[in-house]
């Protein structure tokens, strides 16, 4: 029998359109502002919240909320777990892609 194909290697957290976009922007950044992050992935707020929830629920992405003056702010990064799940999903769609 042959080896598992490597698509069952990849993650259903990262693999969803909006995650993938998200952890990405994420990955090339030590850290991004919610309103940035959502500005890059071109989502409603809504939508990214519900998907920050995701990505932190699964241990890869840290939230962290202060202030700068009086606003409320939201900072956004991977979690080391985050990046090494996102070094491996990416690698899995490289061996794909290779064939």
């Amino acid at each position: 029998m042959s080896d598992p194909h490597p698509r069952l290697r990849l993650s259903d957290t990262l693999h969803q359109p909006v995650r993938f976009s998200m952890t990405a922007a994420l990955a090339a950044a030590e850290q991004l502002d919610f309103a940035d992050l959502r500005d890059a992935v071109q989502v409603s707020d809504s939508t990214l919240s519900k998907q920050v929830g995701v990505l932190e629920a699964a241990g890869f992405v840290k939230v962290k909320k202060g202030f700068v003056g009086k606003r409320p702010r939201t900072s956004l990064s991977l979690t080391p777990d985050g990046r090494a799940a996102w070094a491996a999903h990416l690698a899995t769609l490289r061996e794909i892609a290779a064939g």
